[in-house]
């Protein structure tokens, strides 16, 4: 139980170095203009279009980092700092989230499982919410494991759920990159297009991180109901 909280706080401060360094690198990105003067609009419909994609829209939702296709209504929605702006980040960001209507064209097994796990994981997020913390005050007084034992049941499938996401996140942006590399009218220079790996890259981490939180947290619970249980 020890090792599993001491875990945890390692995984913490990787995670919060890892958002700190992602942030910035969009940041830093983010003021380099795209020589080819797209926007990320325009770049997300070009590469639909290039792949024969015509039933999917490109639409703006608000927030910041807000990005991500939606397979249900098939929409590319990107952030207002996405969607308008000419930028290298704005380029890379649009065309990751075009490789995941591109998964979804091409029925990619491992996102129609993470899609198919989004309604159990939801439900799953809410039980680990209102049962950790009850399960543990049941079991440390009234010596009872049942409540504990189901939030880390739900725990795990949402910890399941987060290492599904690593490989639809990574081959995403291998689809933007492989795109990228062969559109001259998009990204006109190999400097961008190594800017642009290096910003997915390092939000591919935040996920990496994410799912190791996740982990760790599912060690440190089980540890915790298994050991006062023995």
């Amino acid at each position: 139980m020890g090792s599993a909280w001491f875990l945890m706080i390692i995984i913490a401060l990787v995670s919060f170095i890892v958002q700190w360094r992602f942030k910035s690198k969009f940041k830093q990105y983010s003021e380099m203009a795209l020589l080819s003067g797209l926007s990320g609009q325009e770049v997300a419909e070009k590469m639909l279009r290039d792949n024969g994609i015509y039933d999917v829209q490109v639409i703006s939702v608000e927030g910041q980092l807000t990005d991500h296709y939606n397979p249900e209504t098939k929409t590319v929605n990107l952030s207002p700092d996405v969607f308008n702006s000419r930028s290298v980040a704005s380029a890379a960001v649009a065309a990751h989230e075009c490789g995941h209507a591109l998964q979804h064209a091409t029925a990619y097994s491992w996102l129609n499982l993470r899609t198919t796990l989004v309604p159990v994981t939801n439900v799953a997020s809410t039980l680990v919410q209102v049962t950790l913390f009850i399960g543990v005050m049941l079991l440390f007084f009234m010596h009872n494991p049942l409540v504990l034992a189901i939030g880390v049941a739900a725990l795990a499938v949402v910890t399941l759920f987060s290492f599904i996401t690593l490989p639809v996140e990574f081959d995403a942006s291998r689809r933007a990159l492989a795109w990228l590399n062969n559109n001259y009218t998009v990204m006109q220079t190999r400097e961008e297009h190594d800017q642009a790996k290096d910003a997915l890259w390092w939000a591919a981490m935040t996920y990496v991180v994410a799912a190791l939180g996740s982990l760790a947290t599912l060690l440190y619970y089980a540890s915790f109901l298994f050991n006062r249980r023995s």
